[in-house]
């Protein structure tokens, strides 16, 4: 058998021998704080991962369908992210090692174009996930091009007298040689793909090619719809779309004021900390309920609320005001 450890393809592998041990880690980590260091997979626990993809929801570019569909139903999402784990443990492992490293770094370049697509607009300081999915995007396809070199299960297996490793399959899925014609056009054309891949998505979640900069991670944005009113009650539907995936929006009042912006009605901080239950219709699974000292919205959370109105009568032009923690205002006509 041809000993592989000294070839010009496995001598490229070698090169990219960090950058498959630190890709390989960033996956199988994943897998590690979520099941091995702490359980994020009990959905009745705080830090369930299913509520972090939640927060994806909003702003996701092509995917949203699929991310809102499986935040709308538990048990899909509960399967989806043990499976999730699970890929992710496998892909990072493998790629660790060496073993099967062009099929892993298939699948690091899909992980990494889920990660981009779903929440490349997240990120308080760095563009934290936009910058983590391109890379990952680029990085799955070096280690496609190079596989791995010395210090690998696949030049192992290689450098033994197994037959199945001079198979083109195990090429084009393990290490070696790349059995592909031409290929220089081909990682140009790719290349190119990648390139303009990043481009756009940095354009399309932050603005940052051309324009105006922007970070919808920074502070929160809560939209007011499906405003229905009543003699005795007023419902409402809230969903908040933008701020920091790890910091909640913190409602401490809820206004009605008239055509002068008089106030109608008010409920403040202390009876927000007490909203019932009841009243609050949850869609997904990142919920809006009452917290110590005020209403908490997490990010992606949608529901419908309902008020009671008491003796307050509703008059047309009458306006429905949310105020944060922060001095943020939010205001919608209620009709």
């Amino acid at each position: 058998m041809k000993k592989y450890i000294d070839s010009a393809a496995s001598g490229a592998g070698l090169f990219t021998i960090s950058l498959r041990w630190v890709i390989g880690w960033t996956y199988f980590s994943a897998f590690w704080r979520r099941l091995v260091l702490d359980n994020k997979l009990i959905p009745e626990e705080a830090g369930y991962i299913g509520e972090k993809f939640n927060h994806f929801l909003p702003n996701a570019l092509g995917i949203k369908p699929i991310i809102e569909y499986l935040v709308t139903n538990p048990e899909a999402l509960h399967t989806s992210m043990v499976l999730f784990t699970i890929i992710e443990a496998i892909v990072g492992l493998f790629i660790i090692l060496g073993l099967f490293t062009r099929l892993m770094s298939i699948g690091v370049f899909f992980l990494a174009m889920g990660i981009l697509l779903g929440s490349g607009w997240i990120g308080t300081t760095c563009l934290d996930e936009w910058q983590i999915g391109v890379l990952g995007v680029a990085s799955g396809f070096v280690l496609f091009l190079t596989g791995s070199g010395a210090y690998s299960l696949d030049i192992y297996l290689m450098n033994k007298p197994y037959q199945f490793t001079s198979k083109k399959w195990f090429a084009i899925l393990g290490s070696g040689e790349l059995p592909i014609k031409n290929l220089a056009p081909k990682i140009l054309v790719i290349s190119v793909l990648i390139f303009g891949l990043t481009l756009f998505t940095n354009q399309y979640f932050h603005g940052g090619v051309f324009g105006r900069l922007h970070n919808k991670s920074v502070k929160p944005k809560i939209e007011i719809s499906n405003i229905k009113a009543s003699d005795t009650q007023l419902s409402f539907q809230l969903y908040r779309v933008e701020g920091a995936d790890v910091y909640g929006s913190f409602l401490i009042g809820i206004q009605i004021l008239d055509e002068n912006n008089q106030i109608v009605k008010s409920i403040t901080q202390e009876e927000l900390a007490q909203f019932p239950i009841e009243n609050i219709t949850n869609h997904y699974v990142a919920k809006i309920k009452p917290g110590k000292h005020s209403l908490i919205i997490p990010l992606g959370a949608k529901a419908d609320l309902t008020l009671d109105l008491g003796n307050s009568i509703l008059k047309e032009n009458y306006r429905l005001k949310l105020i944060d923690i922060s001095g943020i205002e939010w205001m919608a006509k209620i009709k």
